[in-house]
């Protein structure tokens, strides 16, 4: 950051030195050009004063503002080092509540703690055993729906095999009538061509 200031500082100086040179220029053209009072030598000795004494100033102002930020960051530095400071004393102060506390001799506290750590074995227990159950219930319905499907395609199996015996049936029924038939009509020209 303070380069930065530097450059810009460096460039506002050759800037003003141009400008004064211009204006040295202007006016010896105003007046009639180069007199024997007013020679290029002096006019460059010249130049060269103002030139010094802008650096100097450019430099005096560098250092002022690089003595601002100095002071800045001092006030910056205690400031935290205050912060600093105050945390500590309240992490102190924190510490010793805590020991205050844990000082505190209470058996149902002691007691109460073992009962919540062992609250929190169950806990973890029963959702262990919950997820288990979970798992189970998921099973057991998927095989009630496998045997609910065995069971229809079961059904369905023995209604088409009580149609096939009766299919079975009505065709041997007739078969055999045909037969009997056939006997008959057999046993009536056996008896016919007998007489």
């Amino acid at each position: 950051m303070a380069c930065l200031i530097l450059d810009q500082q460096q460039q506002q100086q050759q800037q003003s030195s141009k400008k004064k040179k211009k204006m040295m220029m202007i006016r010896m053209k105003s007046s009639g050009g180069c007199n024997a009072a007013s020679s290029p030598a002096r006019l460059i000795n010249e130049c060269d004063d103002d030139d010094d004494e802008l650096s100097k100033s450019a430099l005096f102002a560098f250092r002022a503002k690089e003595e601002e930020i100095t002071k800045k960051k001092m006030e910056v530095k205690d400031r935290v080092q205050a912060q600093l400071s105050r945390v500590q004393q309240e992490t102190r102060k924190l510490a010793e509540i805590r020991n205050d506390l844990e000082a505190l001799e209470d058996p149902r506290w002691k007691e109460g703690l073992k009962v919540r750590k062992k609250v929190d074995l169950v806990n973890k227990e029963l959702k262990s055993l919950g997820q288990n159950c979970q798992k189970k219930e998921k099973e057991y319905r998927e095989a009630i729906d496998a045997f609910n499907e065995k069971n229809k395609e079961k059904t369905q199996l023995i209604t088409r095999l009580t149609e096939l015996v009766i299919e079975s049936e009505m065709v041997r029924t007739k078969k055999l009538e045909d037969l009997n038939e056939k006997m008959k009509q057999f046993v009536n020209s056996t008896v016919s061509i007998s007489i």
